[in-house]
């Protein structure tokens, strides 16, 4: 099935890092910037007033802010016997009023004319993932870097480029939904356990093999599963709104609100789940002893014990054949929650389906004894400096393996 591209959505994109006299400062009030030449690539040589802008801050977890404003893109020499000259003016809101100097920005120019400015703190998680997403391979400095969105900067709209998209507000639809809606038909306007719609994604694509590519297909699981649920929650929403949120008295916000909040918290709790079940399918195909959600000190429970809790409480059974498995399907500043879940295991494991972790992060992770596992796919979305630190899921199955065997 057609996922689409990201040249569906934009046409290039330019990036840079913020000095101090392009932000809004007590030393600076510029609202501009100048119209260099990679400018000029995304904007063209026409004068472009007023053009809807969707600013957004991003940082880290739960740290976001969007407002719509605008961006005027002119040549001020215009009718002048000189050399054109341009500028890109930003009306000031609530995100251009966060910038800071050594921030990076973003501005994709959306293909229906529109732009969409992003700002990140500089080294940050959100930033490699931009980066990424946008093909800009070298990391921008303080001048604008231009890049089109074609050939290879063209990223298919797979599980991780959706991962990115969603962190900004943007949920591309499914070109050739009529798959996904047959898959889906028996369940009407319900949505039904998470652990079924895990097992009926699994069943959707029978050609996978996850002895003989369990990368992959962890990740074709969780993307199809993601393309399930967001088409079955959105009949339910659509249902929902349809039939209005009205009280005796008027408009019922609270339960708006509250019909909102439980999207948003449902979509968290899901992700999660599926995470945990297509890796229970996977060990199982790979038959290793395991067991998931099993106490440890404290009324701790790691998402997967290996081989098991009944090993784990002997004092007798080596600790160096034991191997616990945190699993988040994003893992911004939760990580740390692992470190604490199994004492006699003094390495812990985390997989998570997060790209582009930034190096402060994965730092930390190695001084605290963590190491990070993810699906070879992802690991593209790290920098060189990191990758040859991470481990696939192929070579931690083999790790627990060897242990489980006696010969790790």
């Amino acid at each position: 099935m057609r996922r689409g591209f990201l040249s569906d959505l934009f046409a290039g994109v330019v990036a840079k890092r913020l000095t101090l006299v392009e932000t809004i400062t007590e030393k600076s009030n510029q609202h501009e910037f100048q119209g260099t030449l990679p400018l000029r690539q995304l904007l063209g040589v026409e004068d472009r007033r007023g053009v809807a802008t969707r600013f957004i801050w991003l940082s880290g977890e739960q740290e976001a802010l969007t407002e719509d404003g605008f961006m005027s893109w002119s040549n001020v020499r215009k009718g002048k016997p000189r050399a054109p000259e341009f500028h890109l003016y930003y009306s000031t809101n609530a995100v251009t009023e966060m910038m800071r100097a050594d921030d990076m920005l973003f501005i994709a120019l959306a293909r229906d004319g529109s732009l969409l400015a992003v700002v990140t703190p500089a080294e940050s998680t959100i930033q490699n993932q931009l980066l990424w997403l946008f093909g800009l391979h070298d990391q921008p400095m303080f001048g604008f870097t231009f890049q089109p969105i074609e050939g290879s900067s063209d990223a298919e709209l797979d599980y991780i480029a959706r991962y990115i998209l969603s962190e900004l507000g943007i949920a591309p639809g499914e070109p050739d939904a009529r798959e996904l809606d047959t898959l889906i038909e028996p369940f009407g306007l319900t949505m039904p356990p998470t652990r079924t719609f895990s097992e009926l994604a699994r069943s959707s694509l029978p050609h996978l093999s996850a002895p003989d590519d369990p990368d992959r297909v962890l990740v074709e699981w969780m993307d199809r599963e993601e393309q399930l649920f967001r088409r079955l929650e959105r009949r339910i929403v659509a249902e929902r709104i349809a039939a209005g949120f009205m009280a005796p008295d008027g408009a019922d916000v609270d339960g708006f609100l509250s019909f909102s909040l439980s999207v948003q918290n449902r979509r968290k709790s899901r992700a999660g789940q599926a995470l945990e079940n297509h890796l229970e399918a996977i060990f199982i195909a790979h038959g290793v002893e395991h067991r998931r959600g099993a106490a440890t000190e404290n009324r701790n429970k790691p998402d997967f014990l290996f081989p098991g809790p009944m090993q784990y409480r002997d004092p007798a059974f080596p600790a160096s054949r034991l191997t616990m498995l945190g699993a988040k399907s994003t893992a911004k500043d939760r990580w740390r929650q692992i470190l604490s879940e199994a004492d006699r295991i003094p390495e812990k494991h985390l997989l998570t389906l997060e790209p582009g972790i930034s190096e402060n992060q994965t730092r930390e992770m190695q001084a605290r004894h963590l190491q990070l596992v993810l699906p070879s796919r992802l690991h593209v979305t790290y920098r060189p400096a990191q990758q040859g630190w991470l481990m696939n899921l192929e070579a931690f199955l083999s790790l627990v393996k060897e242990r489980q065997t006696g010969h790790g």
